[in-house]
C-alpha cells in the first residue's frame, strides 16, 4: 500500500513539472498543412513551342521535324520528297490536281469524343508537310475551351499554303468535325478550296481481303513495320485531356502530342504506298495475291477490264486462299467471256468443273450451255447438266436436261 502511494506521489510531481514548464507559454505550434494538390505546369515547360496570339485570343503551337535521313518503319522520310506531282490523281478520281508534294497538307485531329457532333471539340490539330529538310508537323493546341477561336483562326491561316488535304478517315470524321467547329465559332471553314484525298478508302480496297483491320495503327504494323511502344490508346485521349483541364498537369498530355505526330507521319508514309498502286496498277509493287484482287476490283469499277484480268491472273500465280481463289477464277472467266476470249473462258470453267468448290455447279452449267449452243455437242452438254444436277438440282436444270435428252432421242433434232 505504501509502495503504491509512493508511486502516485512521484507521478503527481512529474505532472506538476510538465504543467509548470508550459504554464503561460505559447501553445504548441500546429503542424504545417501539407498541400497535396498537384503542382501545375504550363505546356511550354514540357514541349518546345510558343503561345501564339491572334485577333481571337491565344493558343499554344509546337512543331517537330522528322529529318530526311530518318526512317519510319520500312519507309525513308527522304522518299516522300521524291513523290510525283500527279500521284494522287487516280485514287482521288481526278479531284486532286497535279502539284508539288510540298503543297500537300497531312491533317489529323485529337478530340474530346469519338461521336462527333456540336459538343465535340478538336483540342489538338496537327498538320504535316513535306519540306526540304524532312517532314515537319505543326500542332495547334487549345489549353482551354476559350482558346478554340484562336486555334481555328491560326489553322485556317496555316492551310492557305496548301492545295491538297490528305487524311486517314478525314472525310468521314476530321473535316466534318472541324467544319462544325468553325461554324460554331461563326467562322468560314478553310476546306472548300482544298482537294481532299482520304487514304482510308484506297487502303481498304487494297488490303481488306488480306488484313482483318485497316485501322491506321494496324497498317503501321502490317505494312510499314512500325510497332508503337508506350503509345497512348486513342480511346483514352479524351479522358486524359479532361484530366488536364481539371488539374492543369501538363505532363499528362505530352503523350497525346506524340500520338498525333506519329499518326500524321504514318499517313504521309502511306501516301507514298497506297496511291502508287492505283497510279499504275500493272506496275504496282504488290507481293500478295489478295492485294492484287483489291486492285483488280477497283479497275473493274473504273471500267479498265483488260487491266483487271491481268491483275487477276497475277494474283492466281502469286497464290490465294481457296475461297478467294475460286471466286477469282469465276470472275476471270466471266471477264474473259465479256472480252470475247471464249477459249480462255472455257479453260477456266473446265478447271472449276474438275474440283470441289462453291462454283463447280455453276461452271458445269455454263459449260453445258457452251457445248449446246456453240459446239452443238449435245452428249457432252447432257453430261455436264447431269453432273450439275448431282451437285444441286433446280427446275431450270431439269428442263435443260429434258430438252437435251429429247434432242438426242430424235435424230431429226440433231
Amino acid at each position: 500500500m505504501d509502495d503504491l502511494q509512493h508511486q502516485l506521489a512521484l507521478l503527481r510531481r512529474k505532472i506538476q513539472r510538465i504543467d509548470k514548464k508550459y504554464a503561460g507559454g505559447p501553445p504548441p505550434a500546429a503542424a504545417e498543412a501539407v498541400d497535396t494538390r498537384p503542382a501545375r505546369y504550363f505546356i511550354e515547360e514540357f514541349l518546345s513551342g510558343e503561345v501564339v496570339e491572334t485577333a481571337y485570343g491565344a493558343h499554344f503551337e509546337t512543331e517537330r521535324l522528322y529529318e530526311r535521313y530518318r526512317r519510319h518503319g520500312s519507309m525513308d522520310v527522304s522518299s516522300l520528297f521524291e513523290l510525283p506531282e500527279d500521284l494522287l490523281g487516280a485514287l482521288s478520281g481526278g479531284e486532286a490536281p497535279p502539284c508539288s508534294p510540298s503543297r500537300w497538307a497531312f491533317l489529323d485531329t485529337e478530340t474530346t469524343g469519338l461521336a462527333g457532333g456540336s459538343g465535340t471539340y478538336a483540342f489538338l490539330i496537327g498538320v504535316g508537310r513535306i519540306c526540304a529538310d524532312g517532314f515537319r508537323v505543326r500542332q495547334f493546341f487549345m489549353r482551354d475551351y476559350g482558346e478554340e477561336a484562336s486555334l481555328l483562326s491560326a489553322l485556317a491561316a496555316h492551310l492557305e499554303q496548301f492545295d491538297v488535304l490528305v487524311t486517314y478517315n478525314g472525310k468521314t470524321y476530321d473535316q466534318p468535325l472541324l467544319e462544325t467547329r468553325y461554324r460554331m465559332s461563326r467562322a468560314r471553314p478553310p476546306f472548300s478550296r482544298l482537294a481532299h484525298l482520304d487514304l482510308l478508302h484506297g487502303a481498304r480496297r487494297l488490303w481488306k481481303l488480306r488484313l482483318e483491320s485497316c485501322r491506321l495503327v494496324e497498317l503501321e504494323n502490317q505494312i510499314l513495320g512500325v510497332e508503337r511502344e508506350g503509345d497512348l490508346p486513342g480511346e483514352m485521349i479524351p479522358y486524359v485531356y479532361f484530366e488536364f483541364l481539371r488539374t492543369k498537369q501538363a505532363f499528362r498530355i505530352v503523350p497525346i502530342f506524340h500520338h498525333n505526330a506519329v499518326d500524321i507521319l504514318s499517313t504521309a508514309c502511306l501516301a507514298g504506298i497506297v496511291p502508287f498502286a492505283f497510279h499504275d496498277p500493272s506496275a504496282a509493287p504488290v507481293r500478295h495475291g489478295a492485294d492484287l484482287i483489291g486492285l483488280a476490283r477497283w479497275c473493274l469499277k473504273a471500267k479498265r477490264q483488260e487491266q483487271a484480268v491481268e491483275l487477276m491472273r497475277r494474283a492466281v500465280e502469286l497464290g490465294l486462299p481457296d475461297d478467294l481463289l475460286f471466286r477469282t477464277l469465276w470472275d476471270t472467266a466471266a471477264l474473259e467471256k465479256k472480252l470475247g476470249r471464249e477459249e480462255a473462258c472455257i479453260a477456266i470453267l473446265t478447271d472449276l468443273a474438275r474440283s470441289r468448290n462453291p462454283y463447280r455447279g455453276a461452271a458445269l452449267e455454263a459449260l453445258a450451255k457452251h457445248y449446246e449452243r456453240r459446239e452443238r455437242n449435245y452428249p457432252m452438254a447432257l453430261e455436264m447438266i447431269r453432273a450439275a444436277r448431282a451437285l444441286g438440282d433446280s427446275e431450270e436444270l431439269q428442263k435443260r436436261e429434258a430438252r437435251l435428252a429429247k434432242r438426242l432421242a430424235s435424230p431429226r433434232l440433231l
